[in-house]
């Protein structure tokens, strides 16, 4: 039985802000595969990168595993490998030169080997799986194992043949979800992540997909693994897994990791409907259009079900920077699906974006009042990041010069001609958190004179953190007023 060592390069410790925030999630995409080879009739094996110090880690593995294949997969559920960053890259060359030196036969498969697998085969990667890439790598690794040498019919790939580099037709991505078998969960040391959620946050969380792809054009979202099709697996199937993790490992919590979760008509009704039937108590927390958040009846389901908070794709408080990003959502929606999703006690999560094109002063001003408005329970900033495949990239790809990704998650580097210099968003983003954190410490300061014994930690801590929030969030105002007149 041929051995098929499964591998990805998210190292959580190569981004310290991830890092820092101890919320690590296994490889999903990667354990997909995983079982899907097993199926097939293979012996796998799992080097989980996630909570590893440094991708030399894997030299033992394979001297005493000795797998025929490595196989670099990894997780396209999870937005932080869609990212692209360089840290992850530079692991994924260095484990399949390590791969390569012991007689490997070398795959890889993510969102970034996608989009340069000419830099992966120069670092001893052999295949590019490009797409969707559960059937591709079995219909590959078969045909390797029979001796074959052509693969131009093979769809999805990227190889060199002759010196020359070819890359296959698209294959079509699977449309029935169902038919997959439950990912290969064994495989993972859940006792390393459970810790560490336990000790740091006092519950314990895994991730699971209900759907691949996304269905709308933002025009600065990279698509490059699913595309823009939509495929949802049944309910039945969704709660099926999620029962086997609260049984198994007594997971309190689920990131429910789609790109839009429950878009399908009567999916979170019936979805609901079976978890109240098993009786599973669990609370999850998924992505989301405010445009789709403003049936009552949807809402309602989400909160039956568990759902604690919804992260939504807010982006920014004005409209017409809204309307440049082709986002086809409104202000006003943003404002009323967090109006709703509050009123059913269901906690609201805004990603923000700055620094895209035509964005000005008062583009931000709007943004930071919208928040201070609604004040969501979570924020998470960002600037715009042109990615490949975009037609974000292609307006600005003329700009960027030999910097084209980021390190790591909190690098933030502007790489194109925005409104304000790169030092100027990177003050504006702990500056909005700073002026967030001030309003949500105040809130807190008041309810800690109006209700004194109904006071926890958590809110006393934030209302004590008003100290050092107003003066740092007036500190960093004047700074950023200096750095606007010197853009």
């Amino acid at each position: 039985m041929k051995k098929i060592l499964f591998t990805h390069s998210y190292f959580y410790r190569f981004d310290q802000k991830q890092w820092d925030a101890k919320q690590p999630y296994p490889p999903l995409g990667t354990i997909y595969a995983a079982a899907v080879m097993r199926e097939a009739g293979y012996e796998v094996s799992l080097f989980d990168t996630a909570l590893i110090e440094t991708p030399e880690k894997i030299i033992p593995i394979i001297e005493n595993q000795k797998p025929d294949y490595l196989v670099i997969y990894d997780d396209g559920f999870n937005y932080l490998t869609k990212m692209c960053l360089t840290n992850m890259r530079e692991a994924a060359f260095r484990m399949a030169e390590i791969a390569k030196k012991n007689g490997l036969t070398v795959i890889a498969s993510s969102s970034d080997a996608a989009d340069h697998y000419e830099k992966y085969i120069n670092h001893g990667v052999d295949f590019i799986v490009i797409g969707e890439g559960e059937l591709t790598l079995k219909e590959l690794i078969s045909k390797l194992d029979n001796g074959e040498i052509n693969f131009r019919d093979t769809a999805g790939l990227a190889f060199k043949d002759n010196g020359q580099i070819i890359r296959t037709e698209a294959r079509q991505i699977v449309k029935y979800l169902d038919t997959f078998p439950m990912p290969a969960w064994d495989l993972v040391d859940i006792s390393s992540y459970k810790k560490i959620w336990l000790e740091n946050h006092g519950y314990f969380s895994l991730n699971n997909a209900t759907t691949r792809g996304c269905p709308f054009k933002c025009n600065w979202c990279a698509k490059p693994i699913y595309g823009n099709r939509y495929n949802s697996r049944s309910p039945q199937k969704v709660v099926e897994e999620i029962a086997f993790l609260i049984n198994n490992f007594q997971v309190d919590h689920i990131w429910m990791c789609d790109d839009i979760f429950g878009l399908k008509p009567g999916w979170v009704q019936e979805f609901r409907d079976i978890v109240n039937a098993k009786r599973l108590k669990f609370k999850y927390k998924i992505q989301s259009r405010v445009d789709l958040l403003l049936q009552e009846d949807t809402i309602s389901a989400l909160a039956e079900s568990g759902a604690e908070t919804v992260w939504v794709g807010a982006e920014s408080g004005s409209q017409k920077i809204l309307d440049a990003m082709d986002k086809g959502t409104t202000v006003e929606q943003i404002y009323k699906a967090t109006s709703i999703l509050k009123r059913n006690k269901i906690k609201p999560a805004f990603f923000l974006q700055f620094g895209y094109l035509g964005e000005e002063k008062e583009d931000i001003e709007k943004t930071i009042n919208m928040v201070l408005d609604l004040m969501p329970e979570e924020i998470g900033i960002s600037v715009s990041y042109p990615l490949p495949g975009t037609k974000f990239y292609e307006i600005v790809k003329e700009q960027l010069k030999e910097k084209t990704n980021w390190t790591d998650s909190d690098e933030l580097a502007m790489m194109y001609n925005s409104t304000f210099s790169p030092i100027y968003y990177k003050k504006l983003h702990r500056y909005v958190h700073k002026v967030y954190r001030r309003k949500q410490s105040l809130q807190n300061l008041k309810n800690v004179i109006l209700n004194p014994l109904k006071v926890n930690r958590k809110k006393l801590r934030s209302a004590i953190s008003a100290l050092y929030y107003i003066p740092a969030s007036i500190t960093d105002s004047l700074v950023l007023k200096k750095l606007e007149t010197a853009k």
